[in-house]
């Protein structure tokens, strides 16, 4: 909707309908006191309207200006604007108080009084200055006094050349132009003080004899407190009128020269409307009003005291509008109001005129004061009424007409008028109407016959109807009916209410790199109804007209951007009811420019300045600059970092080499990356000076028993400080009374001196030098010359075996003249063969002790071994001469695990153990060690069951077991030292039926380590192991089902050990066993099929860890599934009945042979060859326990049955060959020693072949299998 000015209705305004009567109304005219131009013709306005168009006339001075008497002054036609043409005349002539006259049938307007003056710019008086002649210290005022001008001149002061002169808190230009000095100083002292006046109208500018000022210091003026140049005294008054500036002035002297400072009291000062200048002694307040009036305290105040001065301000009025009287339009017999509201201070004086004569007695009209009420107005009484309010300070003037008409309605809104409007914004439907008397306006919408003036329609005086917040249902035709006694008038508007245009999605800041490609989205949603534009703009004019602007339905790409590309992207959607729009700002960034405008200062010897300009950062600050330099005497074109700069910084202290030609040059770096490098500064040059260091890392060293190497590290060009650089090369024999020898040497980094005696100490330096002197004084560094091999092998060399796994080895050491060179160490090769009758030793070991040692030990011995070693003696050049060779012994130790341990040959009550002797016996094996017990279906263990075996035995089968049952068989061999760790295996017996189940492994049991031991032991220089394990030390493990066997070396003593494990792959803490005092633990409770990570720890009494074993991976098998119970098997049960039938049948057949007492080859067998279990048993027959012919299959306790069953006297144990010691003993195919025993299971298994034995259920189930 259009919007309106709501106010009275167009009855009251000035703006009549055309053809409409009206009086006349001044529009434009000149100010009051115009200053004119005595160059140009004088122009002077006057313009106004009215219906008819006014007459114009002038007065001048108060009397009836007559135009036709001068031909000078003409008016503008249909203008009251007077021009007086001057040329050949003074302006002066036409000097005076002008007043304008504009009046047609309806009435007179009049205007200002304009009061006409022509601008001066008079001359400066002449005038002779005598010389201002003053003691250093004292104030002073040279004053200005320019000639009255109009208006006044502008005043300045300059010396002869228009520079002006400077000024600051002691010297300074008051208000009124003359020049202050709180207090004069020798440099005040010149003779060209002039004083300048510029007046504006003319432009032309006049100034003063110069003045001159000599400051003499003959009675110079001691230190004093301010006191005030102007104001004087303490308190003064000033005036300013309400509008206006107010401006208040304080100059202080003072030695030293004062501070000034400003307040208000009783209150602050004006805020936003008040400032300080002339170096803080005038006090600048614009547009003052009222409440500005008060005392203004100015404070003077230096070291030695201070001052006041109070000024105490009061604000006048001219008279000033509160409200003017307005035009007004009245019907026949109607009343209305002039009120001429106006203030001031003091109050002003109001008169009324009407037509320009001042006003009548009249019955239809009554003036109070500032307001005349008319009453019953009559047609043709219109009139122009005049208002003048006046006080000390100037005049008001308006004019004000009351035009009396009798007219019906008329609406000035066109018909049928549509209205569109977005919902939620106020709806303004227009009924402009004119009428007098006023109108009646009323509202109504569509059909209704209701009034529409309650919420939501609001209706204005001048006919408008507002919605405040128009929604779709407002839609529709609205009715505008004015009406006064005259008449009434109708008009029809309609209304459309649309839903807004919103962008949904904005485009966001985008920051860039230049070159790449920008994009702003821009999503709309809008009315249906309305067609939209979409447009962008950039920086709120037209995109640029180019192909890398792309615009689409709902964004904005912009390809290979560029810098230009920078600013704020506003996307509009237009439509013909509202609009949208949203911004983004797009930032290009790239590297920065390089800098510029190297410059060099500060140029010494040893440094110089460089200060720099940076280039444009391109939207990224500059984090940091980076300083580089070349060296175009020693390195030319090789650009090298020499400092880093911050960013904020453009300026750096460089600290030079001499004898160097620099060039600098700078580059910047943001988050984009480094500008190019600057252009190089201009080149810097320092002389040469003798070097500032030596070289370093020198060191002295032989290569040969009979030379010195001397070699050091050379300066480059930097450090050599100037041509000719040379090195001094002195060396002399420490501890030798003789003098240095010296030689220079140039272009090298080494000296050799040759026939020096081996190994001998040398005090070595190594000086520069160059044309311009040498360095500093050198250090001096001590070198040896070369070694040679030594001379003598270690005497008294002694070994004692301490245990069977540690030795100890002592000696005397050689004598160092002997070692001929430093010496590092000794070192023992060791050999071990397994037993003294070996022929075949070892791999030798080597062993390193150090060169303060006389004894060490001798660790990770075998046990049962014969070992052979020497010593030697070593330096840098090599090994000495070995000693006399020694050989010991290591005494018994605990045998190792059985090699392999299996089960075989299941039957009902039987199982046959096999293994293998332990591949490590460390001695003579004295028995080995069975224990077993029954595992039930929940693997509880039963009661153990032990068998002692003789060493030389490595078959068993264990008899009288239960069918069908599982067994657990512990194995372990001993020696005279004890036992060793244990070997486990499962087996399970058959079911009587004649199938069985063989549980865990039937395959060798075997045994894994971390780390193949190395058959030589560690090397130590010290005469303990450095930890409480052995480097590489084997932790070993023997797996069964459902427990390991974890064995390990160890040597430490008050520590606590434990053995550590957890499932493979789990994150739960490790489990820890503390297995103190022992080399062997067993981990019970592991689950078959699952693998275990186990690691043997040492830890202090503080609980750390001093070391620890690398991880072994054990593998615990799966636990073979339980037998099937077929007994209630159909076929089973058949099978059964046909094998008890079977059996019943061989018992008859046999029960009749028997008696009919004849012979078959079985019993013919057994007749030859009696079983020997069934023979008594003596205790001198070389066996062990007794025997039990009984037949509840019980274990037998301390026998030793062979395979076949049976036992020979001949089978003794205490056969030689089981020692090696003698006899036809045998050896299988890995050397193990089998005996007699397994002798004779062969020949008992091949005479088996030929016999039988008596039939029996269990005999002919065996067979039957």
């Amino acid at each position: 909707a259009d919007g309106k000015c709501f106010g009275p209705p167009v009855r009251a305004s000035s703006d009549l309908p055309a053809l409409m009567p009206q009086p006349p109304t001044i529009t434009l005219q000149s100010p009051k006191d115009y200053i004119i131009d005595p160059r140009e013709n004088i122009v002077i306005n006057c313009e106004a309207k009215g219906k008819p168009h006014p007459s114009f006339s002038w007065t001048r001075n108060g009397s009836h200006f007559d135009l036709d008497k001068d031909p000078k002054v003409t008016m503008k036609p249909s203008s009251g604007t007077l021009v007086i043409d001057i040329s050949g005349e003074k302006a002066e002539a036409y000097e005076g108080v002008y007043q304008c006259t504009a009046r047609n049938e309806h009435g007179t307007a009049v205007s200002n009084d304009i009061v006409i003056r022509q601008s001066r710019s008079p001359l400066w008086s002449k005038e002779r200055i005598e010389p201002v002649v003053v003691q250093l210290g004292v104030s002073l005022i040279l004053q200005c006094r320019p000639p009255a001008g109009l208006p006044p001149p502008i005043i300045f002061w300059m010396d002869p050349f228009f520079q002006r002169l400077p000024q600051n808190a002691r010297v300074s230009q008051a208000l009124n132009g003359d020049l202050y000095f709180s207090n004069v100083q020798m440099e005040d002292t010149r003779s060209d003080y002039i004083c300048y006046a510029r007046f504006p109208h003319t432009q032309t500018i006049q100034q003063k004899q110069p003045i001159t000022v000599k400051v003499l210091d003959n009675s110079p003026a001691g230190q004093r407190r301010p006191s005030f140049m102007t104001p004087k005294g303490t308190n003064s008054v000033a005036t300013v009128l309400r509008g206006e500036t107010l401006e208040l002035e304080c100059i202080a002297d003072g030695l030293p020269t004062p501070d000034m400072s400003w307040n208000k009291e009783k209150g602050d000062l004006p805020s936003g409307r008040f400032s300080f200048h002339n170096f803080q002694k005038t006090l600048r307040v614009t547009e003052v009003t009222e409440a500005d009036s008060g005392d203004y305290r100015c404070t003077a105040k230096n070291s030695q005291g201070l001052a006041h001065h109070v000024i105490t301000v009061m604000v006048k009025a001219a008279p000033y509008w509160v409200g003017a009287p307005r035009n007004l339009i009245l019907a026949p017999r109607e009343s209305g109001i002039l009120t001429c509201h106006v203030g001031g201070n003091p109050k002003p004086t109001i008169t009324w005129s009407v037509n320009g004569v001042p006003i009548e007695s009249d019955p239809s009209r009554k003036v109070e004061d500032d307001t005349v009420i008319l009453s019953d107005v009559q047609t043709g009484s219109s009139a122009v009424y005049q208002c003048n309010a006046s006080n000390e300070f100037g005049y008001l003037l308006a004019n004000a007409f009351v035009n009396v008409l009798a007219e019906p309605p008329r609406v000035l809104t066109p018909p049928n008028k549509l209205y569109q409007v977005i919902a939620n914004n106020p709806a303004l439907l227009d009924c402009a109407f004119f009428g007098s008397p006023i109108p009646k306006i009323t509202w109504y919408k569509d059909q209704q016959t209701s009034i529409l003036n309650s919420d939501p329609y609001v209706l204005h005086i001048n006919g408008t109807l507002e919605i405040h917040a128009a929604q779709p249902l407002h839609s529709g035709k609205y009715t505008c009916v004015a009406t006064n006694y005259l008449a009434s008038k109708e008009n029809h508007v309609r209304l459309e209410v649309k839903e807004p245009t919103r962008i949904l999605k904005q485009p966001e800041y985008n920051v860039v790199q230049r070159n790449s490609k920008a994009v702003f989205e821009c999503k709309v949603k809008h009315d249906p109804t309305l067609t939209p534009i979409m447009s962008w703009l950039k920086d709120n004019e037209e995109l640029p007209d180019n192909e890398r602007f792309v615009i689409e339905s709902e964004s904005l790409t912009i390809s290979h951007v560029t810098e230009a590309d920078e600013g704020t992207y506003t996307c509009i959607m237009n439509t013909t009811l509202d609009q949208d729009s949203a911004s983004a700002v797009l930032t290009v960034v790239e590297q920065p420019d390089p800098p510029t405008d190297l410059e060099l200062t500060d140029q010494r010897e040893r440094s110089v300045q460089l200060t720099w300009t940076p280039g444009d950062e391109h939207n990224s600050p500059i984090q940091k600059f980076l300083v580089q330099y070349e060296d175009s005497l020693h390195q030319e074109e090789a650009w090298v970092n020499m400092t880093e700069v911050p960013g904020t910084k453009t300026t750096v202290h460089l600290d030079l080499s001499p004898y160097v030609y620099y060039s600098f040059r700078v580059l910047a770096l943001n988050d984009v990356g480094f500008s190019d490098p600057s252009l190089p500064s201009k080149q810097y040059r320092t002389n040469p000076a003798k070097p500032d260091e030596n070289p370093s890392e020198v060191e002295g060293f032989g290569i040969k028993p009979n030379n010195l190497v001397i070699s050091w590290k050379e300066l480059n060009g930097l450090q050599s400080n100037g041509p000719g650089l040379q090195y001094k090369v002195s060396w002399k024999q420490k501890d030798v009374d003789q003098e240095w020898i010296t030689e220079t040497v140039a272009n090298t980094s080494q000296f050799v001196v040759s026939d020096t005696p081996t190994f001998s100490a040398y005090e070595i330096k190594v000086q520069a030098e160059n044309d311009y002197g040498t360095g500093p004084t050198p250090e001096v560094v001590v070198g040896y010359s070369g070694e040679d091999l030594p001379s003598a092998a270690p005497d008294s060399v002694q070994v004692e075996a301490l245990n069977d796994t540690l030795a100890e080895v002592r000696w005397e050491p050689v004598h160092l003249s002997a070692v001929r060179g430093r010496l590092q160490g000794y070192k023992v090769p060791m050999e071990r063969s397994l037993h003294k009758e070996d022929s075949q030793p070892e791999e030798a070991q080597v062993l390193v002790f150090g060169e303060n040692k006389t004894d060490g030990r001798l660790p990770g011995l075998h046990p049962y071994s014969l070992y052979s070693l020497d010593m030697r003696v070593f330096n840098g050049k090599g090994e000495g001469p070995p000693s006399a060779r020694q050989q010991f012994e290591t005494p018994e130790g605990v045998p190792g695990q059985p090699a392999s341990f299996r089960v075989t040959e299941p039957s009902l009550d039987s199982l046959t153990l096999v293994w293998t002797p332990p591949e490590e016996e460390n001695g003579r094996l004295t028995l080995y060690t069975l224990r077993y017990q029954p595992v039930n279906t929940t693997s509880e263990l039963g009661p153990m069951e032990e068998i002692i075996l003789s060493p030389n035995e490595t078959v068993l089968t264990v008899s009288n077991l239960k069918y069908s049952t599982r067994y657990k068989f512990y194995l372990s061999a001993s020696t005279v030292k004890g036992s060793g760790p244990t070997v486990t295996e499962e087996g399970v017996t058959i079911m009587d039926e004649g199938e069985f189940v063989l549980a865990g492994h039937t395959e060798t049991p075997y045994t894994t380590s971390l780390l193949t031991p190395s058959p030589h032991p560690p090397l130590y220089k010290g005469t303990t192991p450095p930890s409480l394990f052995p480097p590489r030390t084997p932790v070993n493990s023997s797996v069964g089902e459902n427990g390991a066997v974890i064995s390990w070396e160890y040597w430490g003593v008050n520590k606590n050990v434990y053995v550590e494990y957890n499932a493979e792959n789990s994150k739960e803490a490790w489990i820890k066993k503390l297995v103190n005092g022992t080399q062997t633990y067993l981990i019970k409770g592991l689950k078959p099929g699952t693998s275990y990570r186990v690691r043997v720890v040492a830890k202090d009494h503080l609980d750390q860890t001093i070391h620890s074993t690398d991880e072994l991976v054990i593998t615990v098998p799966a636990m073979p599934s339980r037998q099937l119970d077929i007994a209630t098997q159909g076929w089973f049960i058949g099978l059964m009945c046909a094998i008890a039938l079977l059996i019943l049948v061989l018992l008859i057949v046999c029960f009749i042979k028997r008696n009919k007492g004849g012979k078959y080859p079985v019993k013919e067998k057994e007749d030859a060859h009696q079983d020997p279990e069934i023979q008594p048993m003596k205790e001198d027959d070389g066996t062990f326990g007794e025997y039990s012919d009984t037949e509840d299959h019980k274990p037998l306790k301390g026998s030793r049955t062979p395979s076949n069953g049976t036992v020979k006297k001949d089978d003794s144990d205490d056969s030689l060959v089981d020692y090696g010691e003698g006899g036809d003993g045998q050896f299988n195919e890995d050397g193990s020693f089998i005996g007699q025993y397994s002798g004779k299971k062969e020949k008992d298994t091949a005479e088996g072949n030929e016999s039988s034995e008596a039939p029996s259920p269990v005999n002919a189930m065996n067979s039957f299998v």
